[in-house]
């Protein structure tokens, strides 16, 4: 496929689910990260200081009736970076999404798909890769219905086994 949609025009034509794998243990630096790391914390109560495009996004397909699940696989003891996603997904949970944490030492027997990866209603599968320090490169749309059903499989091997996140403790 030549040219990828955005994420935004994605999830705005998915009808039942989307979900999304994470497996690194650090992404990209950002000013919000880099915040978190000088001690700076979020107003929880300030919704509008916190809520961003992408959080109504996902608040507007749960509304549809989608299904947005994310499963994050992290190395223990965690990074950072980590535990700053970690304490962020009070965003992810308040507009909606599911999120469940898989401590690669849980994971070792599952096949584990090589890239991060959205897969929308089982049919379409946008694949995210990253340079070794975390930089965005690129990102692909596969409709192979045999690899996308591979890797939703594979999610849902995850999901089974992954922790919700107000059980995870952060280690």
């Amino acid at each position: 496929m030549s040219s990828i949609p955005e994420f935004a025009e994605l999830l705005a034509s998915t009808e039942k689910s989307a979900v999304h794998l994470e497996m690194r243990d650090a992404y990209y630096t950002n000013p919000r990260f880099e915040g978190w790391q000088r001690g700076e914390r979020v107003d929880w109560d300030d919704r509008a200081s916190w809520w961003r495009p992408f959080h109504q996004q996902i608040a507007d397909a749960v509304a549809r009736g989608v299904a947005v699940r994310r499963a994050r696989i992290v190395s223990e003891p965690v990074t950072d970076y980590i535990r700053w996603e970690h304490y962020q997904t009070h965003a992810n949970v308040e507009a909606g999404e599911r999120v469940r944490w898989l401590p690669r030492s849980r994971a070792w027997d599952l096949l584990l798909p090589g890239s991060d990866f959205w897969v929308f209603d089982g049919r379409l599968m946008r694949v995210h890769h990253f340079s070794g320090d975390g930089d965005w490169i690129a990102k692909e749309l596969c409709d192979d219905p045999a690899l996308v059903e591979m890797h939703a499989a594979a999610f849902e091997k995850i999901w089974e086994r992954a922790i919700p996140h107000d059980e995870y403790e952060i280690k």
